[in-house]
């Protein structure tokens, strides 16, 4: 080939064009926002030389479908591409704010779908990095037919590939609908925003002034409405959590999830464990400190941290597996399941039954949360999201109580009945329909009202009840759990459950699918 020759030389000189719109300029508008550019995004995200662009070089649509707007760059606002991370392929498209503000348009959104198509057919996992002023007006019908054809892609590929959303600049309108349907969804603080409508309309409609941060930003999102999954204060740290995230996920659903070597295989008695759990019943603890002492050492990774924080939920891992987390949080609203709780840790759990991650439960949990608020919000159906996702999960499911365990949040936190492999007790456990003070008070309610004094009689009757009703002892001899352990031996006898597990193998009834009470 001659390297001087007109068609090489057309071939150099559209690179040269392409590199120069991703220069120097474009990355200083970014920067100035506190933001990287879409390029920059993807090379913190991919193992150094990996990563691989696919349709660099299209251009915008015609300009009589772009309401006149000529535009000559490349790209059309988002690059899409494939690579390694940490040595295992992953696809992406990165949104480009310099070209027409990200907007999504007809050749915009067949870029998506093109690379939305190829992670599926390759079972490897999708990350979409949004920033974006939405639907590319110009386009009118047609940018809004590319958005549905996303949003049915994330619908197909839901439960078959891991899909990460990573929100890095606005997301408005329909942009939003993809990113909540992904498996998780990320955001940096400041700098990224979520909403259907955004100031302007509210203003407009409602005559409210509110900010971009306080109608959709990154703290809104990661402590009130839960859209959030992970919120990091800047980008790098943002991308390094998606890094971390994907270590802990298998690339698609025929696979097991990643193993590591170089783990904590130490599974001798942690007498520590004995002393996290205070004597008096109505003391709050943390619940993170017994997911510490059982996991391999700095491995839990927390899911939904300041959302619904009377439920904990995140990775772990036990010998190096993978295994996914769900635990009640005394020390907030005393442990108990409300609507928020209950569909943060359903949606965990569907993820983890979908792609092959074990579930310990760990259990102290004195009820569903009363009030007026809860049951006229649905309580019922939130809490039933709960039942439903352990009753229809087949992964490997080792539930641990370590205190209180009582009336319908028991057989919902992964009970036995309710479908748990392994069940075991601390010694410290109550099991019961109600707790004992409550129990007491409608058993003996004659007897309290005629004693001399109802408070000593009350302490007393609520003594003896849990120590020949609510004791763990007689759910061990019914058979409604595998087992009283010593707490300092738990992270061994779950380990040994998990691996006893190993092959376990579940025929479902033939289906479509069930009918989750959403």
């Amino acid at each position: 080939m001659d390297i001087n020759g007109k068609l090489y030389r057309k071939f150099l000189e559209r690179n040269a064009a392409y590199e120069q719109q991703n220069g120097k300029d474009a990355a200083k508008k970014q920067h100035s926002k506190g933001k990287l550019t879409a390029r920059e995004r993807i090379e913190l995200l991919f193992d150094a030389g990996t990563f691989d662009e696919i349709d660099a070089f299209t251009r915008t649509a015609p300009a009589e479908s772009n309401f006149g707007k000529v535009v000559t760059a490349y790209g059309d606002g988002v690059i899409i591409g494939h690579g390694k991370i940490k040595g295992r392929t992953a696809f992406i498209y990165s949104q480009d704010f310099n070209v027409m503000g990200g907007s999504l348009g007809s050749v915009h959104a067949s870029k998506i779908a093109k690379i939305q198509d190829m992670a599926l057919k390759m079972g490897a996992p999708i990350i979409g990095i949004i920033d974006s002023g939405g639907a590319r007006i110009q386009e009118g019908v047609a940018s809004l037919a590319g958005y549905a054809g996303i949003f049915r892609r994330n619908v197909f590929s839901s439960g078959v590939i891991p899909q990460i959303s990573v929100i890095m600049g606005p997301a408005a309108g329909g942009a939003v609908y993809s990113p909540s349907i992904t498996d998780f969804v990320f955001m940096t603080n400041k700098t990224s925003h979520m909403f259907v409508t955004g100031p302007n309309v509210v203003k407009e409609v409602l005559n409210e002034d509110v900010s971009f941060d306080e109608l959709g930003g990154a703290e809104v999102h990661m402590k009130k409405s839960g859209v959030a999954n992970f919120v990091y204060e800047d980008e790098e740290n943002t991308l390094r959590g998606v890094i971390k995230l994907l270590s802990y996920l298998p690339s698609n659903n025929m696979e097991n999830p990643p193993a590591i070597e170089a783990c904590d295989t130490n599974i001798e008695p942690a007498p520590q464990m004995l002393e996290i759990v205070p004597d008096d019943p109505n003391k709050p603890y943390d619940i993170k400190e017994v997911i510490r002492l059982l996991v391999d050492k700095d491995t839990f990774f927390e899911y939904a941290e300041n959302y619904a924080q009377n439920i904990v939920v995140g990775f772990g891992r036990l010998k190096g597996r993978t295994i996914g987390i769900i635990a009640n949080q005394p020390k907030v609203l005393a442990g108990t399941l409300d609507i928020n709780s209950s569909t943060k840790a359903a949606r965990f759990i569907r993820f983890c039954d979908s792609f092959n991650i074990p579930i310990l439960t760990l259990e102290d949990v004195p009820g569903f949360l009363p009030g007026i608020d809860q049951e006229h919000n649905g309580i019922i159906r939130h809490g039933a999201k709960l039942l439903y996702a352990y009753a229809d999960a087949t992964v490997p499911k080792v539930t641990v109580i370590l205190r209180k365990s009582y009336g319908g949040a028991y057989c919902v936190m992964n009970s036995k009945n309710l479908g748990g492999d392994f069940n075991f007790a601390w010694p410290t456990a109550e099991i019961a329909v109600m707790g004992p003070e409550g129990a007491v008070s409608i058993l003996y309610r004659k007897e309290l009202i005629e004693s001399e004094d109802p408070a000593k009689l009350k302490k007393e009757l609520a003594k003896r009840y849990r120590e020949e009703i609510a004791n763990p002892y007689v759910a061990d001899e019914k058979g409604f759990i595998d087992e009283v352990i010593d707490p300092a031996v738990t992270r061994r006898k779950i380990i040994y459950a998990f691996e006893a597990l190993e092959n376990k193998h579940v025929t479902s009834p033939s289906r479509k699918h069930g009918n989750i009470p959403l």
